[in-house]
């Protein structure tokens, strides 16, 4: 090859490497550059020292680097946080609240957010992202003013209160113990809300507590001065048969293909699947009407005689030993096979369908988180979503799900937990118990 050959082809690989460092950077200023999303919640405007803000950061190709945080009021910022990240994560999400001893008083602040990646080129300011969220501060929790009338409640039973508030909230209720038991503001622009007492609460544990949070986090709450009144619950004990077992827990089986005999089928399902029911209950309250649904007293099914009662404590035994031991959280009616079930009151079907030990199984919402609960149907004539009239028959009575002959289980619920249906069949006890608060709201 002569000089002039040898020149023109270093010059053509100068070029090559040229263009390709060229195209490497473009492909870095690109990929390399992209700065990371950032998302901040709450959205509101309000915001105190309890409000839990969450932070969320998200890179396509480069690690995050590091964060800062900043806290800024008339003229003086504050650092809430820095971070810097091992392992160069893609995504982090940070939640944060704005440290107490900054002194901070009741008005506009604003935050300051900014995020960087590994970026080669941060020099030039790529790969950084930045927000700014204005908030005010509210540090005065809201004040709850009960309203007169709070009575007894019994164990297992059931309770209502009404109560203003002084500011909007982002929730509002009763708390007993480990159950919260949200409540629904009226026209009035009162909250009223019913409450349970836990059938296996000691009367001496029972304190319920009006609980309120508003927009900015504060917390306000108010002791509800309720006499518990105890009961004494029936003691039973039953034994399963072989008989019993072989026709019943066919139905699931499929759900439990690992347990090879039925009586192991019957202690997963009568703990387990009982205890996941449970669950379902609180999950299906949620589907609950902004208002009232239902008037005057819940409807008995008809000529129907008393088998097991609300709170029953059950020992259940096999061949002579005892396998399990469980409670009984409804009322028990039994009529002919198959007799017609008709709705307590008024209200919405919120469930229509199988539920574990339930059988077929209707869920009635009467609204404000009252709902009347049907179970081991033969037959549902209706289906979720249907509004029904008090005395419409909704199916006919049966052996499904745990029954061990035909008859309806009837329960109430406040928010998902069971409490005494035969309170609700007492026209005195309601207007005593529960109208004089709703009246309140009308």
């Amino acid at each position: 090859m002569d000089k002039k050959g040898s020149g023109a082809f270093v010059r053509n690989v100068l070029l090559l490497l040229l263009l390709a460092a060229l195209g490497l950077g473009v492909y870095a200023f690109i990929r390399d550059g992209r700065p990371p999303v950032l998302g901040l919640s709450p959205q509101g405007s309000a915001a105190s020292y309890n409000t839990d803000f969450t932070l969320t950061l998200k890179t396509r190709d480069i690690g995050l680097k590091n964060l800062s945080i900043y806290a800024s009021q008339d003229g003086r910022s504050v650092e809430v946080l820095k971070r810097s990240f091992d392992g160069k994560p893609l995504e982090h999400t940070e939640i944060f609240r704005l440290p107490r001893d900054t002194a901070f008083k009741e008005g506009p602040i604003e935050l300051s957010i900014e995020a960087r990646t590994h970026s080669l080129l941060f020099f030039l300011g790529r790969g950084k992202a930045s927000l700014v969220r204005k908030y005010t501060l509210d540090f005065t929790p809201p004040h709850v003013t009960v309203n007169q009338g709070v009575h007894n409640v019994n164990q297992g039973g059931a309770g209502a209160v009404s109560f203003t508030v002084s500011k909007p909230v982002q929730r509002v209720g009763v708390a007993v113990g480990e159950y919260f038991f949200p409540a629904f503001q009226q026209k009035s622009g009162d909250y009223f809300c019913y409450f349970a007492m836990p059938y296996d609460m000691p009367p001496g544990s029972f304190k319920p507590r009006v609980m309120v949070r508003d927009l900015a986090g504060n917390e306000a709450t108010q002791t509800l001065y309720i006499y518990a009144i105890p009961k004494n619950f029936k003691f039973d004990k039953l034994n399963v048969s072989d008989e019993f077992l072989n026709d019943k827990m066919s139905q699931y089986s499929a759900q439990y293909p690992q347990e090879q005999s039925p009586l192991d089928i019957y202690k997963r399902v009568n703990s387990e699947l009982r205890k996941q029911n449970e669950v379902d209950l609180r999950r299906i309250a949620e589907d609950t009407s902004n208002s009232t649904l239902w008037s005057g007293p819940f409807l008995r099914l008809p000529n129907a005689a008393g088998r097991a009662g609300f709170g029953d404590q059950r020992d259940y035994f096999y061949n002579g030993m005892k396998i399990d031991h469980q409670t009984h959280l409804g009322v028990d009616l039994a009529s002919l096979a198959n007799a017609p079930v008709p709705a307590a009151n008024d209200g919405k079907v919120a469930f229509a369908g199988f539920l574990g030990i339930y059988g077929n199984c209707v869920i009635i919402d009467h609204g404000l988180g009252l709902q009347s609960l049907y179970s081991h149907l033969d037959s549902m004539d209706v289906a979720k979503g249907a509004e029904v009239k008090r005395g419409q028959f909704i199916g006919k009575t049966g052996t499904t799900g745990l029954a061990g002959g035909d008859h309806l289980h009837f329960g109430i619920l406040i928010s998902g937990v069971q409490v005494s249906p035969v309170e609700w069949w007492d026209e005195h006890w309601i207007q005593d118990n529960v109208l004089k608060h709703l009246n309140r709201q009308q």
